[in-house]
């Protein structure tokens, strides 16, 4: 991650403790999160989950505060079911929509279904976080489900960034897989040369992990 990713990424959780607290004083601020809810699917298409995984208020929010108090227990596998995450984003976004049909009009009603969702999906995301991985919620996310599935299109990953291995340089010390917040096997991906799990969040910790600098993000 360079200078100035790294430095948003750091402090980006900043904006995301200030768009909660406004949003619940002025209701119409909740519309910016339109801006967090479209850029994951629009990137992935260029870039896969870079969004998630260096841009994202909240996904600062996740690495900066909540993994210092993550328990880091195992990811349940079922998180990476793809009809778990179908299931959640159906559910979610069609809650979403009734909520939206109902404040239709209303420029602070329709602002508070925003700041609400952000609230309630946060509530979630910090249980998950702290009883497993800080990112756990990123599995489930419906707007990261949606990424998932633009980056996973075999038409488009001519174009999309991974995390790649210089195969001379890696001891398979294992020290990426344990690393990644998603729990990824990064290493499994090695012969391959490159991590095309859908889920990566080029988030570079595997990369800033490994001993060898023999990953990197191209």
């Amino acid at each position: 991650m360079d200078k100035k990713k790294r430095f948003f990424h750091n402090w980006a959780w900043l904006i995301f403790i200030f768009f909660c607290i406004i949003g619940l004083i002025n209701p119409s601020i909740g519309l910016v999160a339109l801006i967090c809810m479209l850029a994951p699917v629009l990137i992935a298409f260029a870039r896969g989950r870079m969004w998630c995984g260096n841009f994202c208020p909240r996904g600062s929010f996740y690495d900066n505060l909540l993994a210092k108090i993550s328990w880091k227990k195992k990811i349940p596998r079922v998180f990476r079911s793809l009809w778990l995450k179908i299931l959640f984003l159906i559910l979610l976004m069609g809650a979403f929509a009734i909520q939206l049909i109902f404040a239709w009009g209303n420029i602070p009603a329709v602002g508070m279904v925003f700041v609400r969702m952000i609230l309630i999906t946060t509530a979630i995301a910090i249980v998950l976080g702290v009883v497993f991985r800080q990112r756990a919620w990123c599995l489930i996310c419906p707007m990261g489900t949606m990424a998932h599935l633009v980056t996973k299109h075999a038409a488009l990953n001519s174009q999309i960034k991974y995390a790649t291995f210089n195969k001379e340089k890696c001891v398979d010390c294992k020290s990426c897989s344990r690393a990644c917040p998603l729990e990824i096997d990064v290493l499994s991906h090695k012969n391959e040369g490159k991590v095309t799990n859908a889920d990566c969040l080029k988030c570079n910790v595997c990369v800033n992990k490994c001993p060898k600098k023999s990953i990197k993000i191209a």
